[in-house]
């Protein structure tokens, strides 16, 4: 038997008989899998080269990849078992657990989740072996000779790849890339969460499947905290809020994806962009305005019929031509930049426009705001010289992070997506706009990973991601650097030295999509705003009707400083008004009653309970008037008693 030199993690070399596997040779009290040159690996799979090797902890990313994956498989042993007529298709693991697409007769109910996940603890209790094999194409075909789904994927695979690696346990078998953890024993906490109806392969025309959704970590704590991290979640979920706090709603018969915003919704969607279209006035922008669609020759020079035509709605016949919905706005932007010959004394040209696109999303990942048909995008296209590119693209991540902070966003990092394998330009291009951007990052301190291959074809880009108040990763702004649309629109400008030059374009959408980032405000905040994006400031609670007239000076006091308050004249007890606001998320409540009139004062309630009496009604008004003006959280004023928080 050949031996092997194998480096194990503290830098040592063996040399072991080929077929030894790594849990011989790690130390594998955490670990669910090992990496083999960094390729993923079971543990009891025998080596067949020299490498590197090194063990991968369950509390670790891959880690709980594996463990997700095969809690998968083991989701789709029992099924299969309970439900004779199952056809299995895929299971992959998530960022945060597993799903397992099923073909069965009828939809699944509470009930057989209870019925499953208890067959999936026995089998976990019982410790089955996860044992590989890899099968020709046509073994595997013939092992899977009535799953019409797996037969289709092993008919998708390149036939040069070879062998097809299966996983079994206890005479259940499964096509999988692997790796797995040794035993359903190494399983040490899971659970089925919901199901839900998905097409076969995100397919609307293809065979709906029953989605079956669940969730495996390395310890019943994290997964006790997962769970209680999916209940604040549901809390804050901003379709559920956008109901409650009148914001939105999307009816039917506009259509799926497409929202309409209320007067307060409405309000939110322009505080937030007045902020925007200030900054960018303030930064040299110039503001444009583009139509909505325009003829399929625009798309087809910018390659968005040949790229992108999938996410197209279908075109419109008008006069002998074919008209799209636009579904970017750059296309129209470079029309503008082209209008008129340009000189580097021009650039760096900043054009900026809250355009609305329109992507025909699959009706199975539309969800809420986060992902619509109709997307806003608060766009800017900056064309500049090569020599100007660095500069641009720094200041540009500056003012990402700038902006992503005023809305309280404030835990972030980046990924910088590289040249991929198939790519147009050339590597001299590439290479200046990725060593651009890696300089961006760097100045602006920024934590951030590569990923490698993973640019556009057209162009590397930075993709920055916040955290949200519990924990959740969103991807946010985007900074693009493109070559290819200036070369295919013949893009130009007149140099210091006479001669004709071709710009480099940057695409940058800082809060991506309207939509979608008030979604993740929403949800980060739990739908209180802060005082300068909520749009009722303060709810005024006349405890009495004699006390109306005291409220109306109190608004009239609020409105002179631009502020926005609300009386509630409504009939009922004071205790409950109080309720609505909280339910409401008014960031202040006063209540008025009569030694508040006497004193030419206010008592004043946050949402957090905390409570201030006698306050001044003129201090009032300029620290609320000030906190707007800051943007920062709601607070009690100066002044006045305290009274201890009510809970």
């Amino acid at each position: 038997m050949p031996e092997l030199q194998v480096q194990l993690p503290d830098g040592s070399v063996r040399q072991v008989p080929a077929g030894t596997t790594p849990a011989e040779l790690l130390d594998t009290t955490d670990a669910v899998a090992a990496l083999v040159d960094g390729e993923p690996w079971d543990l009891g799979r025998g080596l067949d080269r020299d490498a590197a090797l090194r063990a991968v902890p369950a509390a670790s990313e891959q880690g709980r990849a594996v463990l997700r994956h095969s809690t998968a498989h083991v989701l789709a042993q029992p099924v299969t078992d309970l439900y004779p007529q199952a056809m299995y298709a895929i299971g992959p693991p998530t960022e945060d657990g597993f799903y397992y697409d099923f073909d069965v007769p009828e939809p699944f109910i509470p009930e057989d989740l209870e019925r499953i996940e208890a067959r999936m603890r026995e089998i976990v209790a019982e410790g089955q072996p996860f044992r590989r094999e890899e099968l020709s194409r046509d073994d595997a075909l013939r092992l899977f000779a009535d799953q019409p789904y797996k037969r289709e994927i092993i008919q998708a695979t390149d036939e040069s790849e070879g062998a097809v690696s299966v996983y079994a346990n206890d005479g259940f078998a499964d096509l999988c890339r692997g790796p797995h953890v040794p035993s359903t024993a190494a399983i040490p906490a899971f659970k089925l969460l919901r199901a839900a109806g998905a097409y076969w392969r995100g397919d609307e025309s293809r065979q709906q499947l029953q989605r079956i959704y669940g969730t495996a970590w390395e310890s019943a704590e994290a997964l006790a905290d997962h769970l209680h991290r999916l209940e604040e979640a549901e809390r804050r979920d901003h379709r559920r809020l956008g109901l409650e706090l009148d914001l939105f709603h999307f009816p039917p018969e506009i259509g799926s994806g497409l929202p309409v915003f209320h007067p307060k919704g409405g309000l939110v969607r322009m505080l937030m962009e007045d902020y925007a279209r200030a900054e960018h006035e303030a930064a040299g922008y110039s503001f444009v305005w583009t139509p909505h669609l325009a003829k399929s020759t625009l798309f087809e020079t910018s390659g968005h019929l040949e790229w992108y035509a999938d996410s197209m709605y279908p075109p419109m016949e008008l006069e002998g031509a074919q008209y799209h919905l636009k579904p970017m706005n750059c296309p129209m932007h470079i029309l503008i930049y082209r209008s008129r010959g340009r000189s580097y004394r021009e650039l760096p040209l900043r054009l900026f426009e809250f355009g609305t696109v329109y992507r025909y999303e699959r009706s199975g990942v539309i969800h809420g705001l986060a992902r619509v048909r109709g997307i806003t995008q608060d766009d800017a296209h900056i064309f500049c010289a090569r020599e100007q590119l660095a500069g641009e693209l720094a200041s540009l991540l500056e003012f990402v992070l700038r902006l992503l902070r005023t809305f309280g966003l404030t835990e972030f990092e980046a990924e910088l997506a590289t040249r991929p394998e198939k790519f147009v330009g050339t590597v001299e291009e590439w290479d200046q706009a990725e060593a651009a951007l890696r300089d961006a990052l760097k100045a602006s301190g920024l934590r951030y990973v590569v990923a490698e291959g993973e640019g556009a074809f057209y162009a590397p880009k930075i993709d920055v991601h916040i955290r949200d108040a519990i924990g959740r990763r969103w991807q946010m702004s985007t900074l693009q650097v493109d070559f290819q649309l200036p070369h295919r629109f013949g893009l130009e400008y007149t140099g210091a030295d006479n001669a004709r030059h071709r710009p480099f374009m940057i695409h940058r959408a800082l809060f991506g999509s309207v939509e979608r980032f008030l979604a993740v405000v929403l949800e980060h905040y739990a739908g209180a705003l802060p005082p300068w994006l909520a749009p009722v400031q303060v709810r005024l609670i006349p405890i009495a009707d004699r006390h109306l007239p005291y409220a109306a000076v109190v608004a009239d006091a609020l409105r002179a400083a631009g502020l926005r308050p609300e009386v509630d004249s409504s009939s009922g007890r004071m205790q409950a008004k109080v309720r609505d606001a909280q339910l409401a998320k008014v960031p202040y409540i006063l209540v008025l009653g009569d030694r508040d009139e006497q004193a030419g004062a206010v008592s004043v309630r946050l949402l957090d309970g905390s409570e201030r009496r006698a306050v001044p009604l003129a201090d009032f008004v300029q620290h609320l008037a000030a906190t707007v003006t800051a943007r920062d959280q709601a607070s009690l004023p100066p002044g006045g008693r305290t009274v201890a928080a009510r809970r």
